[in-house]
């Protein structure tokens, strides 16, 4: 499965290299990586049938998570990617704007990677 992660710290990326490394050798997961919404809807422009589930911050600079999943709904119907949004604020209002654009899941930061992975496999086989 492919998934794309979007969040305008740089960090993320070994963080998630890191923690599903088994995933990732064993070509179960393969991990792309946007630093913003503008970045991430330039990628799908170019691949928008290989992207499966899209792990989006809500809060970055420019266009927000939020603002990005609605360009996706959107967008990108068929195949509608999975969209989970992630922020470090896990307040009432921020969950309810991201379902009510269409998310499909809603984490907050310091994401759980073990609650991710179990969220990642059930997501995997429906697909």
């Amino acid at each position: 499965m492919k998934v794309l992660v979007v969040d305008d710290e740089e960090d993320v990326r070994p963080l998630f290299l890191q923690h599903f490394r088994k995933e990732i050798r064993d070509h179960q997961l393969h991990f792309d990586f946007a630093l913003s919404g503008e970045e991430a809807l330039n990628y799908l422009h170019d691949a928008p049938s290989e992207i499966v589930l899209i792990l989006s911050d809500i809060n970055m600079p420019g266009m927000t998570g939020l603002e990005l999943l609605n360009h996706i709904r959107h967008e990108y119907l068929s195949p509608s990617p999975i969209v989970m949004m992630i922020t470090a604020y896990g307040n009432e209002e921020n969950h309810v704007q991201a379902m009510k654009n269409g998310a499909n899941d809603f984490l907050t930061k310091p994401l759980d990677f073990n609650l991710l992975k179990a969220k990642l496999k059930t997501f995997n086989a429906d697909g």
